[in-house]
């Protein structure tokens, strides 16, 4: 496994939850600092739009080696943290 990458079985502890804000960091472009947000702030209403999270989920399969199905591939899913950590936990399970 790749130094970048996370364990499927470490989804549920605080690891997941800071490699999701370092991806979202990193390819968010939102003008908020994202380590300032809770973890169910709407990601939309601070910036994040729909190109930002193309790269966010490219970034994210690469990180959790998961890919997201087309079913996934809504507004909700990447809404918050939250929904990203949920999503993910749920892709590597």
């Amino acid at each position: 496994m790749e130094p970048d990458t996370v364990s499927p079985t470490s989804l549920k502890s605080s690891t997941n939850t800071d490699a999701i804000r370092n991806v979202l960091a990193q390819h968010g472009r939102m003008a908020v600092d994202i380590e300032s947000l809770d973890d169910h702030c709407d990601l939309y209403s601070v910036g994040l739009t729909s190109l930002a999270t193309v790269g966010i989920m490219l970034a994210l399969e690469d990180r959790f080696e998961v890919e997201f199905p087309e079913a996934m591939l809504s507004r909700s899913t990447f809404r918050s943290v939250a929904s990203i950590a949920d999503a993910v936990s749920r892709l590597a399970s």
